[in-house]
C-alpha cells in the first residue's frame, strides 16, 4: 500500500515541475505542450520514441512532432541512437547552461536581425527623403529625429550582438561563472 502512495507522491511532484516548465516555456514563446514534452523527457530515465511521448502526454502525433521539432530547433532536445532500436529516440540535452546559451542566442539573433534590417532600410529611405529638394522643412526635421532614434537603437543592437557573442564564446562565464553548490 505504501509503494502506491509513494508512487503517487513522486508523480505529483513531477507533475508540479512539468507544469512549471510548461508555463515558463510558454512565456518564452514555446508552446506549453512542448514544455510538457521537455518535462517528460527531463524525468525520463531513457530516451523516448514519438509514440512513447504521445502515449504519455495524450497528444496527437502531429502536435508531438511539432513540439519535438521546436525543441530540436532550439537545441534543447537531441535525437539519440540506441543499438537495435529502429525508431527515432529523443532525450533532453543535460547541459542546461548550454541550452540557455543556445536558446537566447537563437531568439535574440533572429529578433536583432529583423529589427536591424527594418531600421537600416528606414534610415536609407529617410536619408533619401531628406535629400529631396521638395521635402518640406517640417518633414525633414522629423526625418532627422527619426534617424537619430533609429541609430541609437542600432547601437543597442550592436551591444546586444556583442553580448550574444559572449554567450557563444562563453566569455560571459568570466563575469558570471557557473558555481556548483557545495555539499
Amino acid at each position: 500500500m505504501t509503494d502506491l502512495k509513494d508512487h503517487e507522491i513522486l508523480e505529483r511532484t513531477r507533475t508540479i515541475v512539468i507544469d512549471a516548465i510548461a508555463q515558463n516555456m510558454h512565456l518564452y514563446g514555446i508552446t506549453a505542450s512542448a514544455g510538457r514534452l521537455y518535462g517528460l523527457l527531463f524525468f525520463s530515465d531513457k530516451p523516448l520514441t514519438l509514440d512513447e511521448m504521445k502515449e504519455a502526454l495524450g497528444m496527437s502525433k502531429t502536435s508531438m512532432s511539432v513540439a519535438v521539432r521546436s525543441l530540436l530547433d532550439l537545441n534543447m532536445v537531441e535525437k539519440v541512437w540506441v543499438k537495435g532500436e529502429r525508431k527515432d529516440l529523443y532525450a533532453i540535452k543535460d547541459d542546461w547552461y548550454e541550452c540557455f546559451f543556445d536558446y537566447f542566442t537563437i531568439k535574440w539573433q533572429t529578433a536583432i536581425a529583423m529589427n536591424s534590417s527594418a531600421m537600416e532600410k528606414s534610415i536609407a529611405k529617410l536619408q533619401k527623403l531628406i535629400a529631396e529638394p521638395e521635402t518640406s522643412e517640417e518633414i525633414r526635421e522629423q526625418a532627422f529625429i527619426d534617424i537619430k532614434k533609429l541609430e541609437e537603437r542600432l547601437d543597442y543592437y550592436d551591444w546586444q550582438n556583442r553580448l550574444i557573442d559572449s554567450f557563444e564564446t562563453k566569455e560571459i562565464l568570466n563575469f558570471v561563472p557557473i558555481e556548483k553548490k557545495k555539499d
